[in-house]
């Protein structure tokens, strides 16, 4: 007999209540959606059309979790995933998943981010898909568990739906072949380098200087005809493969009808705001870490580009330097997740750039703000999501606003 977890809801469903299901949906989290009598189960790991058995492990007050324990009819979307963990991993959602439709879901992913949170209904381009779907990323952080007496520690990902268990993951199909390559010597080498018995996150980057573990090693990558380098453990997009058309998309919808000025908020290492210089009289950036800002200084002087000034500080405070600039401007944003402050949207209004790009590795907190931009004054005029992640469910989205 299974016994339910301490503080299990009884209500609809006893712990491990098995039904049979047909899916009809898929969330922006990957989750199908099916109902029993109206009432909603959520079950990771199915695709639209299938007829699932599923097993209850939660009772939420709205809906109810289970996990698939069996497919009785098969989507003709539905492929093998290429990893054997694929289920077990929380790394991936979308394995199973044929790729075509993978790109479909993540584009309805950002119409329903837009309908559902600002009221906006806009027409969204199709994904820019990776150009490849397995062994595209270039970092990978795997965890690895506390010391347990002699037994050898897992070092991997989370378990789904666990915030604490960690699955072993000996290679990852979709990191780059190199990673997967360092990955083994890595993790023998584990006992070397951690002093202490404690869990602990390492670090596999693929860059021009080969895969490098120390995340203070200053590394190199090349972005189109331009050199960036920076810290291994710091922020730089992971998908090399795909990112110089997304710079390319970025700068393309800069430059078009632009003044010449260009505002780079978030600019970390430079990516965008040196990627674009060629095209404007002159680029501004900001940037709220020191590490970030003196890097991107020091990409300027490496690509010999004279026309980019940087500045220390929160992504408000760019508009202190911009009092002496009295000609239009257009304005690149791609701030964190959790997408731009109050503060910075509402100096933006009144700043009233010509136009802004705003890229978002989180199209639900691109919507929240891109409902303020358009109530201030801006239209929408283009959207164009880009596959960073494939086989998860995540998505890069760039919107092109113009006042």
């Amino acid at each position: 007999m299974n016994t339910p977890p301490k503080g299990f809801n009884e209500h609809p469903y006893p712990y491990h209540h098995e039904l049979t299901l047909d899916v009809e949906n898929v969330t922006n989290l990957g989750f199908g959606i099916a109902r029993d009598n109206g009432w909603v189960v959520q079950i990771a790991f199915v695709l639209p059309g299938e007829r699932v058995k599923v097993r209850i492990f939660r009772n939420h007050k709205n809906y109810s979790e289970a996990d698939c324990i069996q497919v009785i009819e098969k989507s003709p979307d539905r492929v093998d995933p290429q990893c054997t963990l694929f289920g077990s991993c929380g790394g991936c959602q979308y394995q199973s998943v044929q790729y075509s439709t993978q790109l479909e879901w993540k584009r309805n992913q950002v119409i329903d981010n837009f309908e559902r949170i600002s009221g906006l209904q806009i027409e969204v381009l199709p994904v820019i898909p990776s150009p490849k779907q397995y062994g595209y990323r270039s970092k990978l952080t795997p965890h690895y568990e506390k010391a347990r007496s002699s037994d050898p520690r897992k070092i991997g990902f989370l378990r789904y739906g666990s915030r604490k268990v960690i699955i072993d993951v000996p290679q990852c199909p979709i990191a780059t072949d190199k990673i997967n390559q360092e990955l083994p010597r890595a993790r023998e080498e584990l006992p070397l380098h951690t002093k202490k018995n404690k869990g602990g996150t390492l670090l596999l980057r693929d860059t021009l200087e080969g895969v490098v573990t120390n995340p203070k090693e200053v590394v190199t990558e090349k972005v189109g005809d331009l050199i960036f380098q920076f810290k291994a453990g710091e922020f730089f997009q992971n998908n090399p493969f795909i990112l110089p058309t997304l710079v390319d998309y970025v700068v393309g919808q800069a430059k078009v009808g632009s003044s010449s000025l260009l505002v780079d908020a978030y600019c970390g290492g430079g990516l965008f705001s040196l990627s674009a210089a060629k095209h404007f009289e002159k680029v501004i950036g900001i940037e709220i870490s020191r590490e970030g800002f003196e890097w991107a200084r020091a990409n300027a002087s490496i690509n010999r580009i004279e026309n980019a000034d940087f500045f220390l500080g929160t992504a408000s405070t760019i508009f202190d330097e911009l009092e002496s600039h009295d000609e239009d401007f257009s304005l690149v944003i791609d701030p964190p997740r959790r997408g731009c402050d109050e503060d910075f949207l509402q100096q933006t209004l009144a700043f009233k750039p010509k136009k802004i790009i705003y890229v978002s590795c989180d199209p639900a907190t691109q919507a929240r703000d891109a409902k303020i931009l358009v109530e201030g004054g801006y239209n929408i005029t283009d959207v164009q999501p880009f596959d960073l992640f494939p086989q998860t469910r995540h998505v890069e989205n760039i919107v092109t606003f113009i006042r």
